[in-house]
């Protein structure tokens, strides 16, 4: 799920003018080498990598594998020690991280990272968490929001006449974020409504293609929106990949017992995959409250990163944990500041909002 996060464009160029300056004078190498900087552990947080065109229609949560690849050569040019979730936060606590110390993550577990971030991340050697929910790894086909969204986009130059087959109310404006949003909160509403079941679900999802006129099964063939399979989960962490707690189904309950049964449902499929009992939690689409943090406890987890911004420290509560949510949308002397800690000083909106806001178009 996507949150909105854009500026107006003259603050962007006025950002973009204020590094610039801040790196021409050398002030980026005097904090990327400070002791500050020492003591503070850098999450990077990732969604997805595009196939095709998953960018032009979320680019706040997928990333072009080119760009993607830059980031990785950066992170590499500039000597940073890129550690796992584990370490990181074993050596944050201990006061013995490295210099320039960073983790990378991504959540959800798509099968794009499967087949296209996964292959950059072993070229250069870094290890990766995984943040795996795990229901849709079973049930092998597109997530029911998402390829709605994603079909809906792809027909976003046109109004129809039709729709009544689906509950919907014709006519279907889809030219602009706000009204194509609303279709889906629709036949999700209703899906939830109808209690329907993951087949069910697709169903609609294909009668919604064939209104579209949209090829469903090329889509279901390319992988497009689907989260990596079992086996490939099992095969990614015998290689190293380390998959940690995101919930079974995305999703967390304002109450105690179906949230912790997110919890175990997700820690149970992940140690039957991975032969590992994951302790690691990211809170689905960064939407936390103050109860979960007892619920988590009471589940043993370590740590849980939310999607507010800053880098990690000794002080940062472990169960409420920063990160910076690196996307196309960024520049490059955007995603180095972070990476030195010059981003960290210049930030002044910390928490990410708790709820949903469709982008504009």
């Amino acid at each position: 799920m996507e949150r909105s996060t854009s500026s107006p464009p003259w603050v962007k160029q006025l950002r973009r003018a204020v590094l610039q300056g801040l790196r021409s004078c050398g002030v980026f190498h005097l904090v990327r080498n400070s002791q500050w900087r020492r003591n503070r552990l850098l999450i990077l947080c990732y969604h997805g990598i595009s196939q095709e065109d998953e960018h032009l229609w979320r680019p706040r949560l997928y990333m072009p594998s080119d760009i993607f690849q830059q980031r990785l050569e950066i992170l590499k040019r500039g000597s940073y020690n890129v550690l796992s979730i584990e370490e990181g936060l074993r050596q944050l606590r201990a006061g013995e991280l490295p210099p320039r110390s960073v983790v990378i993550t991504f959540d959800d577990g798509g099968y794009d990272f499967y087949k296209q971030a996964y292959p950059l991340m072993k070229s250069y050697g870094f290890p990766v968490t995984v943040y795996q929910t795990t229901y849709y790894s079973d049930y092998q086909k597109p997530i029911f929001n998402l390829v709605c969204s994603y079909m809906l986009w792809k027909r976003r130059d046109t109004v129809l006449d039709k729709g009544k087959e689906l509950g919907l109310d014709p006519p279907l404006d889809l030219r602009t974020e706000l009204s194509r949003h609303r279709i889906v909160r629709k036949l999700v509403v209703a899906s939830e409504t109808d209690e329907l079941t993951g087949a069910q679900k697709n169903d609609v999802a294909v009668r919604l293609a064939k209104l579209l006129d949209i090829d469903y099964d090329q889509l279901v063939a390319k992988r497009v929106l689907q989260l990596m399979s079992a086996g490939e989960i099992a095969q990614l962490a015998s290689e190293g990949v380390d998959f940690q707690l995101h919930t079974h189904r995305h999703r967390t309950p304002a109450d105690e017992d179906l949230f912790r049964k997110e919890i175990q449902d997700n820690r149970r499929r992940l140690k039957e995959l991975t032969k590992s009992r994951a302790v690691h939690f990211c809170y689905p689409s960064g939407v936390y409250e103050a109860q979960f943090l007892p619920w988590l406890q009471a589940e043993k987890v370590v740590s849980a990163t939310t999607c507010d911004v800053d880098l990690a420290s000794s002080r940062s509560n472990p169960l409420l944990l920063p990160r910076f949510v690196d996307t196309s949308a960024r520049s490059a002397h955007e995603f180095e500041s972070w990476l030195v800690g010059v981003g960290s000083l210049l930030v002044f909106q910390r928490t990410a909002r708790q709820n949903y806001q469709p982008a504009p178009d």
